[in-house]
C-alpha cells in the first residue's frame, strides 16, 4: 500500500508539472496580452507594466521564475485587479465547493437508489420509467439543463428565486449539475447489481433462508457499489472543476466563473493559479478513489 501511494504521489507531481508547463506556454503562445484592452495604452505604459510583472523577460525565464515562486507558496497577484491569487481562489472555491459537494451527494443518493430499484424490477414498469429518464438526462448537457431550469422555474413559474449573494438558492444549480452524473450512477448501479444478483453466494444466501432485505443491502448492494466507489473520485473532481458553465448561467460567483473571466481577460497569473488548483483536486480525488476501492474490497491488490 505504502509503495503504491509513493508511486502515485510521484506520478501526481509529474502530472502537475506537465500541466503547468503546457498551460504556461500555450497561454503565452496566444496572440495578445493581459494589458491589451479596449482602451489602447501607450508603448511606455506597456513597457512599465511588463517590467513590473516580469513579462518583459523570455517565456522560459518567466516559467522558471513562476515555478520558483509557486514552490514557495506564492501564486502572485492578479494582473487585472492586483488581488492576491491564493486568497481569491480560497474565497471563490468556498462557493464552488458547497455547490459541487451538494450535487455529488444528490447524484450518489438518487443514482444508487434508482439503480437498485431498476435492477430489482428488471423489465417491469419502474425499470422502464427510470431508464427512460436516465437516457434523457445522459443526453442532456449540464448547460442545457441549467438554461431550461432557469427559464421554467425562475422566470416563468417563479417558484425558485434567481441566485443572489445575499440570499443564495442552490436548488436549481445543484439539480443542473447532478442530473448527468446521477444518470450515469443509476446505469452503473443497475448493471453491477444485476451482475451481483446472479452470483452463487447470493443464491446460497437465499437458500439458507437469509431475509431478502439482508440479501439485498448486506450482500448484493455492498458488492454492487464497488464500481460506483471508483467513480466517486473522478465524479467529485469533475463536478468541482467542471461547473464553470453552470456557474456562469446562474451568475454564481464561484471559482468556475472566475476561471472563465481570467481567460477572457488574459489574466496569466490567475489562469495559472486556478489551473494548478483544479489539477491538484483532480489528482487528489483520483488517488482517494483508488484507496477507497481497496478499503471496500480488501482482496484488491494495489501495485
Amino acid at each position: 500500500m505504502l509503495r503504491y501511494i509513493v508511486k502515485r504521489v510521484i506520478l501526481a507531481i509529474v502530472t502537475l508539472f506537465l500541466t503547468c508547463f503546457i498551460t504556461f506556454f500555450a497561454m503565452n503562445a496566444v496572440p495578445g496580452g493581459p494589458f491589451n484592452g479596449e482602451k489602447a495604452k501607450s508603448a511606455a505604459v506597456l513597457k512599465v507594466l511588463n517590467e513590473r510583472y516580469g513579462l518583459d523577460k523570455p517565456v522560459g525565464v518567466q516559467f522558471i521564475n513562476y515555478m520558483k515562486n509557486m514552490l514557495h507558496g506564492d501564486f502572485g497577484v492578479s494582473l487585472k485587479t492586483g488581488r492576491d491569487i491564493a486568497q481569491t481562489i480560497q474565497t471563490r472555491f468556498a462557493v464552488s465547493a458547497k455547490l459541487g459537494l451538494m450535487a455529488v451527494v444528490v447524484a450518489l443518493v438518487l443514482g444508487i437508489v434508482l439503480g437498485a430499484v431498476a435492477a430489482l424490477n428488471r423489465n417491469k414498469w419502474p425499470d422502464h420509467i427510470i431508464i427512460f429518464f436516465v437516457t434523457l438526462f445522459t443526453a442532456m448537457p449540464s448547460f442545457v439543463a441549467a438554461s431550461f431550469l432557469l427559464l421554467i422555474f425562475s422566470i416563468q413559474l417563479q417558484w425558485v428565486p434567481v441566485w443572489s449573494t445575499t440570499d443564495p438558492s442552490y436548488v436549481l444549480p445543484v439539480i443542473a449539475l447532478s442530473l448527468s452524473p446521477m444518470a450515469y450512477i443509476t446505469r452503473l448501479t443497475k448493471t453491477s447489481m444485476l451482475d451481483v444478483l446472479g452470483q452463487d453466494y447470493i443464491r446460497t444466501a437465499k437458500a439458507k433462508g437469509v431475509s431478502p432485505v439482508k440479501v439485498i443491502f448486506v450482500h448484493a448492494l455492498r458488492n454492487a457499489l464497488i464500481p460506483v466507489i471508483t467513480y466517486v473520485g473522478p465524479l467529485t473532481a469533475s463536478i468541482l472543476t467542471g461547473s464553470l458553465v453552470v456557474e456562469n448561467i446562474f451568475t454564481i460567483g464561484g471559482l468556475g466563473s472566475q476561471f472563465v473571466d481570467s481567460i477572457t481577460n488574459r489574466d496569466y497569473t490567475m489562469i495559472m493559479g486556478v489551473t494548478i488548483f483544479l489539477a491538484v483536486i483532480m489528482v487528489a480525488m483520483n488517488l482517494v478513489s483508488d484507496l477507497l476501492y481497496k478499503l471496500v474490497d480488501p482482496r484488491i491488490q494495489l501495485d
